[in-house]
């Protein structure tokens, strides 16, 4: 129970479309057929609307928070509710198993299990994107050196956890590695960047 109740009920948390639910409730139409087609806060932006890509952003960080926090209350494996709250968003039943990038609600997840490794994670982007200016590769930066960071902090568990997580997001970030190996992939602040949450 210890690792079904987590596994369930992060799922259902991440799977919540919150960048769709949004940009719908506020008059925009369906953010799938913006830009990317992306459910995340980078294409939601592409709205013109700040005020709803940073509700985005928190709502999406938060639902993987929420649901660590929920299982650390009830005893449960909070690495197992995180990484099924990441999965939830990126592959969520509402939308045909169609969702985001996941780069946010790692972020969130990473807070609430262990903050040092979550603050490492934020710290590792902000520098990537504050020298190199590409969202996509600071989102893989960091993913790929916060498994490293949670082992050496003690948290194997939480380790294996990101490393799950990390690969995904590499996966789902496919075309962002061959435009970045091409040359091709848009700085942060372009009009043609793709969404990386």
């Amino acid at each position: 129970m210890t690792t079904l109740f987590p596994l369930i009920l992060g799922y259902l948390l991440g799977s919540v479309p919150f960048g769709l639910v949004i940009t719908k409730l506020a008059g925009l139409g369906d953010i799938r057929a913006i830009g990317s087609g992306n459910i995340g806060a980078t294409n939601v932006l592409r709205t013109g609307r700040k005020d709803l890509a940073a509700a985005t952003l928190l709502l999406d960080g938060g639902k993987g928070a929420i649901a660590v926090m929920i299982a650390y209350l009830a005893g449960w494996r909070p690495e197992v509710a995180g990484a099924a709250a990441f999965l939830g968003h990126c592959f969520p039943v509402w939308l045909k198993f169609k969702g985001g990038k996941g780069v946010a609600t790692f972020m969130g997840t990473l807070f609430a299990l262990h903050f040092p490794a979550g603050f490492f994670a934020g710290a590792t982007w902000l520098g990537m994107a504050y020298v190199l200016r590409y969202s996509s590769l600071s989102a893989l930066a960091a993913a790929a050196a916060t498994p490293f960071a949670m082992y050496a902090m003690g948290k194997p568990a939480f380790a294996i956890a990101s490393l799950v997580m990390a690969a995904l997001i590499f996966i789902r970030h496919r075309s962002n590695i061959s435009r970045l190996l091409a040359n091709t992939e848009p700085r942060i602040g372009a009009k043609k960047e793709e969404a990386s949450a």
